[in-house]
This record gives structure tokens, C-alpha cells and sequence, in this order.
């Protein structure tokens, strides 16, 4: 019984809590941008390049041969996960960087001036400053 417990403090913790929604969101935010990229920002670049489809880039290594596929090296796919990969982080880095802004914002509320010293950090104030001027 004891494990079920100690699983049941870890899974409960808010951390892995917001983990798992992280996680959540983050693959349904991937989705976005893949469709973003693959179906709004790519069709125009493509025609801009001339109508080439990214996917459809490859050198042929080796030519089919019977039953035997061709050996392609598909760096056009390769390009299409890239330029996905840098939408993507410009995207978490804009949402980050405004997040980042709110929180400053709410970080730069005007702090509560410091309490008066109390008399006894005064008057030790004052006998410092009498030894400091008896010993120079």
C-alpha cells in the first residue's frame, strides 16, 4: 500500500502536473505549426522557387532494379523538417519573450519603501560613528 501512495504523492505533485500539461499542449501546438508550415507558408515559397515540393527533393543513389526499390537520399524532406523546426521555435520564442514581458510588467510594481531603523539601530549608528571618529 505504501507504493500506491508514494506514486500517488509523485503523480499529484504540481510539477509533474504542469509537466503533463506542457506536454499536452505543446503536441497540439506542434499540429498548428506543421499544418502552418506544410499548408500556408510552404505552397508560396514553392511556387516563389518555382512549384518544387520540398518532399519530393531526393538523389537517386542507386536505380530500381527489378523488385528492388531505388536508393534515394531525401534531403528535401529533410529541408521541409527543418524549416517546420525553425517556425517552430520562433513561434515558443515569441510567446515565451511576451511572457517574459507580462511577468517584468508585474515585476516592476513599485516596492513598499523600507521600515524606519528601530531607536536601538540608531543609537548604535550614532556610538559607531563616535568610535570611528576617536580612533582616526
Amino acid at each position: 500500500m505504501k507504493l500506491v501512495d508514494e506514486f500517488k504523492a509523485f503523480a499529484l505533485k504540481g510539477n509533474v502536473v504542469d509537466m503533463a500539461v506542457g506536454i499536452i499542449i505543446g503536441a497540439a501546438f506542434g499540429k498548428i505549426v506543421s499544418s502552418l508550415v506544410s499548408d500556408v507558408i510552404m505552397p508560396p515559397l514553392g511556387l516563389l522557387i518555382g512549384g518544387v515540393n520540398f518532399t519530393d527533393l531526393r538523389i537517386t543513389l542507386k536505380a530500381a532494379e527489378g523488385a528492388n526499390p531505388a536508393v534515394t537520399m531525401n534531403y528535401g524532406n529533410f529541408l521541409q523538417v527543418t524549416f517546420d523546426f525553425l517556425i517552430v521555435a520562433v513561434a515558443i520564442f515569441m510567446v515565451i519573450k511576451a511572457m517574459n514581458r507580462l511577468n517584468r510588467k508585474q515585476d516592476t510594481a513599485p516596492s513598499p519603501a523600507p521600515p524606519a531603523p528601530s531607536k536601538e539601530e540608531v543609537l548604535l549608528a550614532e556610538i559607531r560613528d563616535l568610535l570611528k571618529r576617536n580612533v582616526s
